[in-house]
């Protein structure tokens, strides 16, 4: 022990106190603004399917539809990695784990669509869509054939197709009243959102419904879609994704980047649409940056390029695919749409080799962090946060399993929760 050193200070204890006191209204709006990440399963995709066309069976059809895909198109291991480029040694964990997916969970989030994917309808029609839509989902999370998240994208608060909207929402959520309640996978899309007072609608919307059932206040949360270039840059300069967060007054739960209806907006040609264009990276990232650490969740789009026909083009079209969910993991855009079931083998293919590939690195990096051993490369909490993030991202769609990150970093579920999610105070860290 060296000599003890004496501490002398200068300022009086007021001081701290009255610089406290002039925070506490800074410090209660970042609490409110900023909650950080929910800590709840996000999907890896949302799949879209007509209102018209969903079907008790639809879920395990689209799983079927995968399977016989990969059944055609790469029958094995080491034909569906020659495809994509998968390194050998992921090879056969990648593929494994790709078909037990599609055989226990090939759907992990579903949108009724009432919007572009349905199209003007009678009113009749419509209705009796929407009845048909609460009735089935109510059946589908009854039964245990449900996806963890499903729910509807009605048509948005513009002035023609804003009386339908309102209308199919409050036909469907009453529908799920009467069947039973609402599912706790329940899950709402707001398309075409331009202006904040538009979330504002849709809140004022939701919270009639709320007292008209006496739910909790707050119960009904929403995703807001981004499709138009002044739902990224307001007429006045400022960034409108990020007012239309705060117009959600907490019941934002992510926004969704809309590929094509953006990318025609901002005049992009209809061959260059994809979600690689810059003008679809700028957009994503201004959503990105708005978001982080309001707890609203950013989700990539999709491609329009189907894995369909002779088998060169099926796995053309999955390169694509795989190569794009890759860019979009890379980018910490965890969630994407998939428009037909043989987007299926390729997006978890992607999601299974990105967690895979990087969990010894991130579990060796987290370990060393925890017992304080260093090595080549110097962590911070943020840092372990985003390690147990990646960790707790992966067991959660299935690439990883619990006990192989257990053994790995000595962490239990709760650890790499706590982690992922740090509150004030010390961390205790338990043994597996």
């Amino acid at each position: 022990m060296g000599q003890q050193e004496k501490v002398a200070t200068s300022l009086a204890g007021t001081v701290s106190e009255e610089i406290s006191a002039s925070l506490t209204a800074v410090d209660a709006e970042l609490a409110r603004r900023y909650p950080g990440d929910p800590g709840t399963r996000q999907p890896v995709h949302t799949v879209y399917v007509p209102g018209d066309v969903f079907e008790p069976g639809t879920l395990r059809s689209w799983g079927d539809q995968a399977l016989a895909a990969l059944d055609e198109h790469a029958p094995d291991a080491a034909s569906f990695a020659a495809v994509l480029g998968t390194p050998e040694e992921l090879a056969g964990p990648v593929h494994d784990r790709v078909r037990a997916k599609l055989e226990r969970e090939p759907v992990e989030d579903l949108r009724i669509d009432f919007e572009d994917g349905y199209g003007p309808r009678p009113d009749a029609e419509e209705d009796a869509a929407a009845a048909r839509a609460a009735r089935l989902v109510s059946e589908a999370y009854a039964n245990g054939t449900a996806a963890p998240y499903m729910g509807i994208r009605m048509k948005c608060m513009e002035a023609g197709v804003r009386d339908r909207g309102i209308r199919t929402t409050d036909v469907f959520l009453t529908g799920l009243m009467e069947a039973g309640g609402l599912p706790d996978g329940l899950v709402l899309t707001l398309p075409k959102v331009t202006y904040p007072e538009q979330v504002t609608a849709f809140v004022r919307l939701l919270e009639a419904f709320e007292k008209a059932h006496g739910l909790d206040a707050g119960r009904l949360g929403f995703e807001i879609q981004i499709e138009t270039s002044q739902s990224i840059l307001a007429a006045d300069g400022t960034a409108a994704v990020a007012r239309m967060i705060d117009a959600a007054e907490g019941r934002a739960t992510g926004l969704h980047y809309g590929t094509f209806d953006y990318s025609a907006c901002v005049g992009v040609s209809a061959a260059y649409q994809a979600s690689d264009h810059p003008a679809a990276d700028h957009a994503k990232a201004v959503m990105q940056v708005a978001a982080a650490g309001t707890g609203v969740r950013v989700s990539d789009g999709s491609t329009n390029v189907l894995p369909v026909g002779p088998t060169d083009r099926v796995h053309e079209a999955w390169r694509l695919h795989y190569g794009l969910t890759r860019r979009a993991l890379a980018r910490a855009y965890y969630q994407g749409w998939d428009m037909h079931p043989g987007h299926l083998p390729t997006r978890y293919a992607a999601v299974y080799a990105f967690y895979r590939e990087g969990l010894e690195p991130a579990a060796a990096r987290l370990a060393a962090y925890v017992a304080k051993a260093g090595g080549d490369v110097m962590d911070e909490p943020a840092t372990a946060k985003a390690l147990s993030g990646y960790l707790l991202r992966g067991i959660d769609c299935g690439a990883l399993d619990t006990a192989e990150v257990a053994r790995l970093t000595g962490l239990t579920r709760a650890d790499l929760d706590a982690f992922a999610s740090p509150r004030r105070g010390d961390l205790t860290v338990t043994a597996p």
